[in-house]
């Protein structure tokens, strides 16, 4: 069959969702295509199997990010899912909600239907809490979640260390006052991730009314006049098809991609399609813009006692009996998600809400190799990064070539505000290492270690040294004015029959990972689509 009533392209966090929510009914029929293959891969589902999944091409996009030279950086390369469940099958893992005021300035600002109460609804109905239903959690939804498995001494120092400087304990990361520190909370269920394909993709391919096509990348989105009619692929090892959308097509590509396949397909500023040669159905200038992201940066301590590291857990015969401990029990370090305590903490007093997130783990990386490899002493790792940056990156085509990758430019820490919050939020980790009890199980600072006191030299460790959050968002975002990209109910400005939903669509960032964010906004997402169609 190649005729749908809806096609979804991409299927990630944002895809998954969509495709269970819309062939639920059984009244329509449902396309869900996807770039890379199945999700059959036990690395997958193991929870540290990610640092494996995530150099290997097959599974994951390696997209070039263009360099500042004044950064002092070489090259910058950033990772996405290729497979189904998108990035929520490699990602980290962590759960979080965001702030409710996040929502409520969209909503505030033009992005109406997508405030805190409908958002809060949408969470509710996507999670299944291990630690119960309440007012603030969902307890029935497809959604696996839980805090952290494992209690140890380590993680109890870093959350005494966090309260000596101010910070509430917390039994949930997500409560909604925000500020404060606990064990983290993450899509892991009995030692198994649980990727958006997991939760809710594979209960919904039972249906007849929902087809899922692997190894088939989207190269553009097809038009009759101004309607979007279907998309045009490239299956395999260059088996050219195209499926017909009767009602409407979804972008669910992500932040990076989906703009880039609005350009390619003519939608976007007329003076870049046309240096390119791209025939101009919308103009629409903001496609590709208004990206952010989150750049961390790392702190990395040696610590008294092979007692509180993992640096050796995973390498040699330990790695051999962890690996065998997973298989046979789903039980261990592979069982669990890389960071046990994180929170979310003000750098300054004057600020009305957490400004800057923190994660810490027992585990610090051998930055000086050219591999993954973990430090030969017993490590901690820290790193911290502001939550709403304001600094505005793009993303644009280059040529009118669908194997061509995009122009990503992040232009990181280009707004004094985010300058000002990423040297308070790592000022914070250095007097978070020498609290008590914490400073206890110190020894020294290793990263970066002489370097990075004054304000302009951690402002350039940032630069130098800084990484990518993974969640680069707002390149196609909605709002209800008319440059905006994407109307409330992420309509396309300027044609008709196609949408867009996943982390390009939201105006600035959420306080905290994406991903469950993602799941519940394309739970939304579908309730509009599905309005609509009645």
């Amino acid at each position: 069959m190649k005729d749908f009533d809806y096609i979804i392209v991409g299927a990630g966090s944002a895809g998954c969702v969509l495709a269970d929510r819309l062939s639920a009914s059984g009244q329509y029929t449902v396309l869900l295509i996807e770039a890379g293959p199945d999700d059959r891969s036990p690395l997958i589902r193991m929870p540290k199997g990610f640092g494996k999944l995530l150099g290997d091409p097959r599974h994951a996009w390696h997209l070039p990010v263009t360099v500042d030279p004044a950064s002092g950086r070489t090259q910058e390369i950033w990772a996405r899912g290729k497979m189904l469940g998108g990035s929520s099958a490699i990602n980290g893992m962590v759960y979080m909600r965001g702030h409710p005021a996040d929502y409520d300035e969209w909503e505030a600002n033009g992005a109406s239907g997508w405030g805190w109460p409908t958002m809060a609804r949408a969470f509710r109905s996507i999670e299944n809490h291990a630690l119960g239903e309440s007012e603030l959690r969902g307890g029935q939804g497809p959604l696996k979640v839980a805090p952290y498995a494992q209690r140890s001494a380590f993680g109890e120092a870093v959350i005494r260390g966090c309260e000596s400087l101010g910070l509430q304990r917390k039994e949930d990361i997500n409560e909604l006052d925000h500020e404060g520190v606990a064990y983290l909370t993450y899509t892991i269920s009995g030692g198994v991730r649980q990727s958006a394909a997991q939760a809710f993709l594979k209960p919904a391919r039972k249906r007849r009314n929902l087809q899922v096509v692997t190894e088939t990348q989207v190269q553009r989105v097809l038009f009759d006049g101004q309607r979007a009619t279907g998309v045009s692929a490239c299956r395999g090892a260059g088996e050219q098809v195209t499926y017909r959308a009767r009602r409407e097509v979804i972008l669910s590509a992500g932040a990076l991609e989906s703009p880039r396949l609005l350009q390619l397909s003519g939608v976007g500023d007329r003076d870049l399609l046309a240096q390119h040669g791209v025939a101009l159905v919308a103009h629409s200038p903001n496609v590709g813009q208004n990206m952010r992201e989150h750049l961390l940066c790392f702190l990395q301590v040696r610590l008294r006692h092979w007692r509180d590291s993992q640096n050796r857990e995973f390498s040699g015969p330990r790695l051999v009996k962890n690996a065998l401990q997973y298989m046979l029990a789903k039980g261990g370090v592979m069982a669990l998600g890389s960071y046990p305590v994180g929170g979310f903490f003000r750098t300054r007093p004057d600020v009305d809400r957490p400004d800057a997130q923190l994660l810490v783990a027992p585990f610090s990386m051998d930055f000086s190799s050219p591999t993954y490899r973990f430090e030969s002493f017993p490590g901690m790792q820290l790193f911290s990064y502001p939550l709403r940056p304001r600094s505005q990156g793009s993303v644009t085509i280059e040529s009118a070539d669908p194997a061509q990758p995009a122009r990503i430019v992040t232009n990181y820490l280009a707004d004094e505000y985010d300058r000002q919050v990423s040297v308070g939020a790592f000022r914070f980790m250095r007097k978070l290492i020498h609290s008590a009890p914490l400073s206890d199980l110190v020894l020294e600072e290793t990263h970066p270690g002489t370097r990075a006191w004054t304000d302009d030299e951690i402002v350039d460790e940032f630069c130098r040294y800084g990484q990518s959050g993974y969640h680069a968002c707002g390149t196609c975002a909605m709002g209800s004015h008319d440059e905006s990209v994407l109307d409330p109910r992420l309509r396309v400005r300027g044609v008709q029959g196609l949408r867009v939903m996943d982390l390009s669509v939201i105006p600035t960032m959420v306080s905290g990972n994406t991903n469950g964010p993602m799941m519940a906004m394309a739970w939304r997402a579908a309730e509009l689509i599905l309005e609509d169609a009645r």
